[in-house]
């Protein structure tokens, strides 16, 4: 009994030892591979890159093609000719290149309408450079509601996808419409006109800074005009009405109050829009696109400002920079002010720190209230900003004028009024300027 046992534990142990060494030696065949594999099955594998063609069909709504012009743009050329917002297309065709699935539902189903599959609600056609076509289908959504039955026609199996998936492929024709209604970058908009109750005005780019060319040259505010241009370059059609709303539209744009009419240029050529306003609703109409369209109130009230609104105010064109000498006068009373290295020297005299940046802090406050014409005379305070390394100098002069003061910059057409509180403040802090102490 005890060796007819020992025989039979060796031959289990014999048996044990061959299936492990089977079991790690045996290579799969592809099927048993596919079949173990953690990773849900693919239901589409492409090129996205030579994808060239997409066609997305509805129930009961007319088929949206896309198809690649000769620069590699996506374009829709069905239901009607329209510029296609390359992005959105570009995060479709992502997704449909390597679309994965979550499960596999059916192997070889006999059965599609309990999938609603055999009446899809969307087909997508897929073409690439060579005209193989591929189409993906997808049915209803399933039971839990977080995904959707979708299968590849010519293939017998059924799978889901997630709803977010299938969000990022069903698109609508107002979904993959190029919204913008003006299409030059912001950044490469070198001229800028805004015509508004009869009057014209242009800005020019120099670089990174705005000026005003007309209808005179004067300083602009660059953040006003910056201002401008994002929300001319950030308009956007509003889509979300009904064929009947777009015709109402154009009516109600037709007997509107015309607000301005603004055109950027960039090296290509130039964009206009014209932007009116019915009670409080903002249409516009693009020299790009046809119809008229329904716009955000913010792009309205932006191209509604005149003159004023983008004229620099400041007295002095320093922003946060540090000048590197100031000279004023004010009547008998004169101060000069160096900058050397981190210190503030006056005829040789190392300055307080803490009182001259609070006199360069007033200057650098000093801004108009308004613009006018006439009322400059007698100037009794002259100063001069030196800043930019030595490359820009400023030159003011101020005079009395009523409670107020009135200033004038030099090269500059108009005058500035200032606030007595701020010309008083600046005349102040320069009388408290004095030497620095040794700890200082």
């Amino acid at each position: 009994m005890k060796i007819r046992s020992l025989i039979l534990a060796l031959v289990v142990l014999l048996a044990l030892i061959g299936t492990y060494y089977w079991s790690e030696h045996k290579k799969p065949d592809d099927d048993t591979a596919k079949a173990s594999a953690s990773a849900p099955p693919s239901i589409l594998k492409l090129d996205g890159s030579a994808i060239t063609k997409l066609e997305l069909k509805r129930k009961d709504i007319a088929p949206v093609v896309l198809a690649k012009n000769n620069s590699g743009s996506w374009q829709i050329t069905e239901p009607s000719e329209l510029n296609a917002d390359q992005s959105t297309v570009s995060g479709a065709v992502s997704t449909l290149s390597s679309l994965n699935s979550e499960r596999l539902v059916d192997e070889k189903a006999s059965n599609l309408k309990q999938f609603g599959l055999d009446q899809p609600s969307l087909e997508v056609d897929v073409t690439e450079k060579d005209n193989k076509g591929q189409k993906l289908l997808i049915g209803d959504d399933t039971p839990t509601g977080n995904a959707v039955y979708a299968m590849r026609a010519g293939d017998p199996r059924v799978f889901t996808i997630a709803t977010y998936t299938k969000s990022s492929i069903d698109k609508s024709l107002n979904d993959l419409r190029d919204r913008r209604l003006l299409t030059i970058s912001a950044d490469k908009i070198s001229r800028l006109d805004l015509t508004r109750k009869n009057q014209t005005i242009e800005f020019c780019r120099d670089k990174n800074e705005w000026q005003i060319i007309k209808p005179q040259p004067l300083r602009a505010e660059n953040t006003q005009v910056e201002e401008l241009v994002t929300k001319l370059t950030d308009a956007r059609m509003d889509l979300t009405g009904s064929d009947k709303d777009t015709k109402d539209a154009a009516s109600a744009f037709a007997r509107a109050t015309p607000i301005a009419v603004a055109k950027i240029t960039d090296q290509s050529g130039s964009q206009e829009l014209q932007v009116r306003k019915e009670k409080d609703t903002y249409y516009a109409k693009s020299s790009l696109v046809d119809g008229v369209y329904k716009v955000d109130s913010s792009l309205g009230q932006a191209v509604d400002k005149g003159l004023e609104d983008f004229r620099n105010k400041k007295l002095f064109d320093l922003g946060f920079s540090e000048p590197s000498k100031v000279e004023m006068h004010d009547g008998s009373k004169s101060y000069f002010l160096t900058k050397g290295g981190p210190d503030w020297w006056s005829n040789g005299v190392k300055m307080d720190p803490g009182a001259v940046e609070s006199y360069i802090s007033n200057l650098r406050d000093l801004a108009a209230s308004k613009f006018v014409q006439t009322g400059f005379t007698n100037p009794t305070i002259q100063i001069s900003v030196t800043s930019e390394d030595g490359k820009r100098t400023e030159k003011v002069s101020i005079a009395k004028s009523g409670s107020n003061y009135i200033a004038k910059r030099e090269s500059d057409p108009t005058f500035y009024v200032l606030d007595a509180g701020s010309v008083n403040g600046l005349l102040k802090s320069a009388e408290d300027i004095k030497p620095a102490t040794s700890h200082s």
